[in-house]
């Protein structure tokens, strides 16, 4: 099972990479520096998941998400293959995680309650149809209860089909 890591920071840089899986301009590589300084380098593909297809370019805060379990090569910066990359907006947060049947994600930290104004899609942007619980989920929501774990209504759910 995946378990995701994540790195958040400035885009200082985005490059072409040559890749023999993709045709020349489909992969790029996106620099990011945090606020402490420390760098990663996430590879971004036609099979990462880009949050709304947002365009990322110099100067965005951006956090990138990769698999915590995945071997990597040991470099500095580190190199991640991006699995879901989300452009940071004032007003509403992003979890990604795995979910369990009873909607509460994998670190325990929230809830989900999703009501008929919860948009809830496939990485395709086609209505998800099956049982949200038991799925890596691409969580955007507001405002969320204090409580552990932190209850929300989401405004988005995106599931992450295997």
């Amino acid at each position: 099972m995946i378990s995701f890591g994540l790195f958040t920071g400035k885009v200082t840089g985005v490059h072409n990479v040559q890749s023999g899986d993709f045709q020349n301009g489909c992969v790029q590589m996106v620099e990011l520096q945090n606020e402490e300084g420390a760098l990663a380098h996430f590879i971004v593909s036609p099979d990462t998941y880009v949050l709304h297809q947002e365009m990322i370019s110099v100067g965005d805060i951006v956090t990138g998400y990769y698999d915590a379990n995945a071997p990597m090569i040991m470099i500095y910066p580190p190199q991640y293959p991006a699995l879901v990359m989300v452009k940071e907006h004032a007003g509403h947060h992003v979890k990604v995680s795995y979910f369990n049947t009873a909607l509460v994600s994998e670190d325990n930290r929230l809830a989900l309650n999703p009501d008929s104004s919860t948009r809830i899609v496939t990485t395709n942007g086609q209505a998800f149809m099956g049982e949200l619980g038991g799925n890596h989920l691409v969580v955007v929501y507001g405002p969320s209860t204090k409580s552990i774990p932190a209850r929300t209504i989401p405004y988005q759910i995106v599931v992450l089909c295997k």
